[in-house]
């Protein structure tokens, strides 16, 4: 029976039935406008946020590299530091005769005046 009475009923065609109409369309337009918008706007902060994260993750990693290049250079210009002090020590000495006659005693097994050299393996 109320199948037969809804079919019954007829709609009113009035001016303010129109415009509660346009209104209902107007406020779903605008609910899927808005919707639209919001989806837009997070997968925007997605994308920058993703983006923001791998160049932080990438830098990091780079000055992460720069900072143990740069240990391993402070401890080889150290090394190269006492190396420099070595050998001016060494020039210093070079500057002497008598380091120079021990030297070449030492090595080229050359003699003074009045002495033996004996050649002892270790």
């Amino acid at each position: 029976m109320s199948l037969e009475r809804s079919k019954k009923i007829t709609e009113l065609q009035s001016q303010y039935m129109q415009q509660q109409e346009r209104q209902q369309q107007l406020s779903k337009r605008r609910k899927r406008g808005l919707v639209r918008r919001l989806v837009m706007f997070g997968l925007f902060a997605i994308i920058s946020s993703a983006i923001m994260l791998t160049t932080y993750f990438s830098q990091s990693n780079a000055l992460e590299e720069r900072l143990k290049e740069q240990k391993k250079l402070e401890k080889q210009l150290t090394g190269l530091q006492k190396e420099e002090k070595l050998l001016k020590e060494e020039i210093v000495k070079l500057n002497d005769d008598e380091y120079i006659a021990k030297i070449a005693r030492r090595d080229y097994f050359l003699s003074d005046d009045n002495e033996i050299i004996f050649n002892i393996k270790d």
